[in-house]
């Protein structure tokens, strides 16, 4: 007998499937043509549909509507959308990243952070009333990282893929990782400070069971117990856990891929895996699994043969399990945006004018004066102001402040049993850290957008560097950003951010320029000689041996309708020079190699050469 059942699982079930089905019919023109992403209109849907609005979605009715479980939930949905993505995050950094770059990741967490801190920490106190300097410094933490979600979006957004340096887009996706791990030091010190004020003992009780007294002792006891519980045990272990992990992850796919035993769809999930497996065993043991889920994706890419086999196996699974957290995680996020709050001139004191003059002084002075003190130490990934106008700018606050919000309520008592400095602290911290989330996504989310229109007004134009072609899966794929068709088959893209590992110094260096059909990759200046490089990805559909050949006879009737202009034909690249010799042709088929990419060797690069790229 059919039954009307409108519960709140199918609800959601509805609502999230209506989305992502909505959202993948225009996706190009949200996330490529429009450069929105899926935060920004994700967090809107949550809005409309949840309590504010037409509330369709309200966690506070799910299960068994106990009272405080939207805490709870958001804790849990907040964890698992950022520890998930970090593993990703992490094994997409080039191999050996974090030793390449370890002094550039040591000043961005504890100097650039350290400064992000109290910084933020000082708009605070300009803006919210009625909370002490110790509990503004409790707030100050939960938004001192930035967004791990939000930055991966910047990082490797199709905006990045045309005017953002590698080097740049590397070191943001980096530092996003880490630091949200590196948040909870200053979280805690600010905890055991607050704790250690006075002597007396008193009876408060934590959500999670512990004993939260004031145990006095002075700074000196709050230091040494903040050394040793956070960085010796939070910190470090949690760092030895994820190397640990992703070491011997590492070592067990390649002892299975050497028998064959993994197919390509355990192969590719293994991040996801990874990342709920730190969860739980971080989660029982009271270390920092966002850490650790960063530390196990870096270590599993260590020598650079995960992300190798992934391009190969062509994957898509990550990617797609990362849109799907994020529209799971924003869409929710838009919902449990304690809206009320925000204007309670008679309980905490915060207006909707002061929130939006603590939003535009995080945005000015959180994060750029730190980048900009910093960055001339780190030449090598930030090489002018603008770049570091950038990443000072783009340090987006999202998901990850909410996490800490909810976490640190379970270091404090419930409202009730609270004094007055912690109850003033617990209810400010939801509506003043939930109003910047809700800002820095519209802020940073429309940025994008306007930055790309203020370029395409100025002649901007994107960087052609370091080319590589990849196979098109389909006729009716569209065209990424900054890419452009080689044939049928084939793209050729442009300052990619996943790319196979290769050494620069093995690539040849000659005083030319590359054409593609016609358009010319840019030159690389090298002091007085001119570099062009070009890397080709694996080309696993075909199967002979790489060889350098004559063109066969079944292409001599195209190559000769191309001869007046061979730069017509898509899918081709020349090394041409102004000599009027007729250039030699030599073919180089795309074949699997030993190596992630192929370096060029021709013949006669001393003198006038043409090449071509059958597939």
């Amino acid at each position: 007998m059919p039954v009307l059942n409108v519960s709140e699982l199918n609800i959601v079930l509805t609502i999230i499937g209506a989305f992502i089905l909505g959202f993948g019919v225009i996706s190009v023109l949200i996330k490529n043509r429009w450069l929105l992403g899926e935060a920004l209109p994700a967090m809107t849907l949550g809005i409309i549909l949840g309590p504010l609005a037409a509330k369709f979605i309200d966690s506070s009715r799910w299960g068994s509507a106990e009272p405080g479980q939207v805490s709870e939930i958001t804790l849990g949905i907040t964890r698992v959308v950022i520890g998930v993505q970090l593993v990703i995050a992490g094994f997409q950094l080039p191999a050996k990243y974090q030793k390449l770059r370890w002094k550039e990741m040591l000043m961005l967490m504890l100097p650039v952070m350290t400064i992000m801190w109290l910084c933020s920490t000082l708009c605070m106190m300009a803006t919210i009333p009625k909370v002490t300097l110790l509990a503004t410094l409790v707030m100050a933490a939960c938004i001192t990282c930035t967004d791990p979600v939000l930055s991966q979006a910047v990082a490797k957004g199709p905006f990045s893929d045309k005017f953002v340096a590698r080097d740049l887009r590397e070191i943001i996706s980096s530092e996003a990782g880490a630091n949200d791990g590196f948040g909870f030091p200053f979280l805690l010190l600010a905890t055991y400070l607050m704790r250690a004020q006075t002597p007396e003992a008193s009876t408060l009780v934590a959500r999670a069971g512990e004993e939260v007294v004031r145990h006095g002792g002075g700074v000196g006891q709050a230091i040494g117990k903040w050394f040793l519980e956070t960085w010796l045990y939070f910190v470090l272990m949690s760092i030895a856990i994820g190397v640990v992990v992703g070491y011997a992850a590492g070592k067990g796919l390649k002892f299975a891929l050497q028998r064959k035993w993994v197919d390509s769809e355990s192969y590719v999930l293994y991040p996801t895996a990874l990342g709920l497996f730190l969860l739980g065993v971080c989660g029982m043991i009271g270390g920092d699994d966002l850490l650790a889920c960063f530390t196990a994706g870096s270590v599993l890419n260590w020598d650079g043969e995960y992300m190798r086999e992934t391009l190969e196996r062509h994957d898509e699974v990550n990617s797609s399990v990362d849109v799907l957290l994020n529209f799971g995680g924003f869409m929710y996020l838009g919902t449990v945006i304690p809206w009320s709050e925000f204007h309670q001139p008679d309980t905490t004191g915060i207006t909707v004018p002061r929130l939006i003059a603590l939003g535009f002084l995080i945005l000015a002075f959180r994060r750029i004066p730190a980048i900009f003190i910093m960055y001339k130490f780190m030449p090598n990934v930030i090489k002018n102001w603008k770049e570091a106008l950038f990443m000072g700018y783009f340090g987006p606050i999202g998901i990850g402040a909410a996490f800490y919000v909810e976490h640190t309520r379970h270091l404090y008592p419930k409202l009730a049993d609270a004094d007055e400095e912690m109850g003033n602290l617990l209810r400010a911290i939801g509506p003043t850290v939930y109003f910047l989330v809700f800002f820095s996504i519209v802020i940073h989310g429309l940025s994008i957008p306007a930055l790309n229109a203020i370029y395409g007004w100025y002649g901007v134009q994107p960087i052609q560097d370091d080319a590589m072609l990849f196979e098109r899966k389909s006729i009716r794929v569209p065209t990424p950003v900054n890419a452009e068709v080689g044939d049928d088959h084939t793209f050729i893209a442009y300052n990619r951010f996943s790319r196979p590992v290769f050494d620069d110094a093995e690539l040849p260096t000659f005083d030319r320029t590359i054409s593609m059909g016609r358009r010319s990759m840019s030159r690389v200046s090298m002091g007085r000689r001119s570099m062009s490089r070009i890397s080709l990805s694996q080309y696993p559909t075909i199967s002979r041996a790489p060889t350098i050949s004559r063109v066969p006879s079944q292409n001599r009737d195209r190559d000769r309708e191309e001869k007046d202009d061979p730069a017509d034909s898509p899918g081709t690249s020349s090394f041409s020079s102004s000599a009027e010799t007729k250039a030699p042709e030599v073919e180089i088929p795309l074949t699997p190699a030993p190596q992630p990419a192929q370096t060029i060797e021709t013949p006669g690069l001393g003198r006038p050469t043409t090449i071509k790229y059958a597939v």
